[in-house]
């Protein structure tokens, strides 16, 4: 669904999309319809021309969206509280995936200093690693030696695994259970120049039956119409990766998202696919492709069993407010600006709000970590945990 308030595309940016339009297609032509999960891939990530990969400033006032990190250095002051007493029973890494602009990590390494031994970012974008290298050297500049960029993953990581709205950004299955109870999988076409979705029979196994597993019974239920909603194997896939190379330390993932059963409730009939373009919210997964990206929110409850199954243990999960309630980001917040009457004590508070707020980032946005040989205080979730939910 278009607004006339987005801003028109200039030459440039429409003929990207245009390429990345033919890429797609010409794949179609020689391939038949292809999954809606590879559909994602290349819209997010398809070479020069993916929204990830195409060079474009994504994040912040001036892009399409605004991530934790952007909005105040507290909210990586306060999530330092809970790495610091990790990395003296590690070798002392941090390992970030998702840096974005850099903002975490420069923040993280300024709170971090006396007991880093290096921060890694794994990156697959050579031009995001030169924004996030720019970025560091001028906010943390003392500290950029102790950056390291990855384009690959390493053999093994001992340290803290960090990834701020990660997880999200994975391409996903899209599944409809009909309802009659039986499954289909979204596939999609192009046809008179145009994308459009396809349904055919959900063979593959496993997708099968993570279908099973998750989506409720629409015909015990009673529930009218077709139920679509999103399968995350390559979410999976990667916190299973991740876990088995975990030698010691821990994982920390923030994202927005739900457990199982509030992803899967009835009344959620058509999933949590969606686009951002420009700061407005798109229903059309078609629209300006490699321009807009697609996100769908995390299954929490999947992503703890591919860490337990790994032989992770689950250390906790909460809500982004709590979480940071926890680790104390008002006490930071009042010693940082103690007189209250300013223009800059205004500025952080609406940040902080923006963080911890119900309506905003505070509810929707959840907290995880996974821990493996540590043994220290998970202040972020000494009350308000919520495992028993997952």
């Amino acid at each position: 669904m278009t607004s006339p308030q987005i801003p028109h595309l200039d030459s440039n940016q429409q003929q990207a999309s245009d390429a990345l339009v033919h890429m797609i297609a010409d794949e179609i032509a020689q391939q038949g319809a292809i999954p809606f999960s590879r559909f994602m891939e290349l819209a997010l990530y398809a070479p020069r021309y993916g929204y990830y990969t195409g060079g474009a400033h994504k994040i912040g006032a001036a892009g399409d969206f605004v991530t934790a990190p952007t909005l105040s250095p507290l909210f990586g002051q306060t999530l330092a509280r809970q790495i610091a007493p990790l990395l003296p029973q590690t070798a002392g890494n941090v390992y970030e995936f998702g840096a974005g602009t850099g903002a975490l990590a420069a923040t993280l390494l300024n709170a971090l200093s006396g007991c880093l031994n290096a921060y890694y970012i794994v990156e697959l974008s050579p031009e995001l690693a030169a924004r996030q290298r720019a970025y560091i050297q001028q906010h943390a500049p003392n500290l950029a030696h102790k950056v390291k960029h990855l384009s690959a993953l390493p053999c093994s990581f001992d340290g803290v695994i960090l990834g701020n709205e990660v997880l999200d950004a994975m391409p996903i299955e899209r599944v409809c259970r009909h309802e009659n109870g039986d499954f289909s999988r979204v596939y999609v076409g192009y046809e008179t120049g145009r994308f459009a979705l396809r349904y055919q029979s959900l063979l593959d196994p496993d997708l099968f039956q993570a279908a099973l597993n998750y989506f409720p019974d629409t015909v015990s239920l009673q529930h009218a119409g077709d139920y679509t909603s999103e399968l995350h194997p390559a979410q999976h896939a990667f916190i299973r990766t991740l876990a088995e190379k975990l030698t010691r330390g821990a994982m920390i993932w923030l994202d927005y998202g739900f457990d199982a059963a509030q992803y899967y409730h009835p009344e959620r009939s058509d999933g949590t696919l969606i686009g951002h373009h420009r700061h407005h919210t798109i229903h059309d997964p078609f629209f300006r492709v490699g321009l807009t990206d697609l996100t769908a929110h995390v299954n929490f409850s999947d992503i703890a069993e591919a860490g337990c199954a790994a032989g992770l243990d689950l250390i906790g999960y909460t809500n982004q407010a709590t979480f940071l309630y926890n680790l104390g980001i008002l006490d930071l917040l009042a010693a940082q600006f103690p007189q209250t009457d300013t223009p800059s004590y205004f500025q952080a508070a609406q940040a902080v709000n923006t963080l911890i707020a119900q309506h905003e980032m505070g509810e929707l946005f959840k907290v995880m970590a996974f821990g493996r040989g540590v043994e220290v205080d998970w202040r972020g979730f000494a009350r308000g945990d919520m495992c028993h939910k997952l």
